[in-house]
């Protein structure tokens, strides 16, 4: 079963080799994304692999139907890019990896936290210029501190054990508790308690017509001033520009971003010998108490062997069985 990869970086050739050894699958890999200009490249295939930022409109799909495209398996846990009801109508599947590893991004969480609060990124460059004056590097305790979590899933479950051994307060808010969370003394509360109360917020639940700029002017007003937040759920969860005035007027006292909302322009590309086009991310760098990464939360060998596992696993039950084992379908 020939099966081409799209968007495939050095790590996917890795990863999706070993987990395909041994499973009859002819593995294609293309460096570009698959969008309307490169979908002619998958002639022949059975399936696609598709990553985050690939098109997967209704356009694209028609065509990859057109040329007998059956699958279209994604190596995210994410969906939102793809066009669900195209591919119900042109008869192809839709598989996801639902989950592989909620601690390498409830970790990348903490690093973030912890980066921006300590400001160690900033005395790392002090220090290799000798400069050993902490004037500016001053953090706070976290242990007694407000830590909301918005989105109590497996990775904000794992991120509130982190937390709690912190010695954090945690609240959180997510219309489904978690009964870990609970068991763990995290107190659900409601949105604004969690928006005015929280020293630290964090951003872990999903994209959905109702999450799409949860963040907003009006959320940054509600917050506790100079809060520090953090977004390593979906780019679209926060309204950036909303989230600059607040930087601007320090009702936001410090930012961390794996995530952005137009990060399909910029992420997992190296745009280092070129200007950025984004001026509204290229503000959001001018700001010494914003830290972003490239959408690299997932980015553990655990995460990406469970991310490549999974996904061989949905090719491989589809061409034996006809359904993958994790679809994604439109609801009845």
């Amino acid at each position: 079963m020939r099966v081409d990869v799209f968007s495939a970086k050095p790590h996917d050739h890795a990863f999706l080799k070993a987990a395909a050894s041994g499973q009859g699958l002819d593995l294609r890999f293309h460096e570009g994304r698959l969008n309307a200009d490169t979908v002619r490249l998958a002639e022949g295939a059975a399936a696609v692999c598709a990553f985050v930022n690939d098109d997967l409109s209704g356009p694209v799909i028609g065509r990859l139907a057109g040329m007998g495209v059956r699958l279209i398996a994604l190596r995210s846990a994410g969906f939102n890019h793809v066009d669900l009801a195209a591919a119900r109508a042109a008869g192809i599947a839709v598989a996801r990896v639902p989950a592989y590893s909620p601690h390498a991004v409830a970790e990348h969480t903490a690093a973030l936290i912890l980066t921006l609060n300590r400001k160690t990124h900033r005395a790392f460059n002090r220090v290799r210029e000798g400069n050993f004056a902490l004037d500016g590097l001053m953090g706070f305790d976290m242990h007694g501190k407000v830590a909301g979590i918005v989105g109590t899933g497996l990775i904000g479950t794992v991120l509130a054990r982190i937390l709690t051994g912190f010695g954090c307060e945690v609240l959180a808010f997510d219309p489904s508790p978690s009964a870990e969370c609970t068991a763990l003394g995290v107190r659900y509360v409601t949105m604004d308690e969690a928006l005015a109360r929280s020293d630290i917020l964090t951003l872990q639940c999903p994209l959905t017509p109702a999450t799409h700029h949860l963040i907003d002017d009006a959320a940054i007003a509600a917050m506790k001033r100079g809060v520090l937040l953090v977004n390593t759920s979906r780019g679209a969860v926060v309204d950036t520009r909303a989230v600059i005035r607040g930087l601007k007027s320090g009702q936001i006292g410090a930012l961390g971003l794996d995530v952005y909302e137009e990060e399909g322009d910029l992420f997992f590309e190296d745009l280092s010998a070129q200007y950025i086009p984004d001026d509204v991310f290229a503000r959001l760098l001018t700001f010494p108490n914003v830290l972003i990464t490239g959408h690299q939360g997932f980015f553990t060998r655990e995460a990406l062997q469970a991310i490549a596992a999974v996904t061989v696993g949905n090719i491989t039950a589809f061409r034996d069985g006809g359904a993958p084992l994790h679809p994604v379908s439109l609801p009845d």
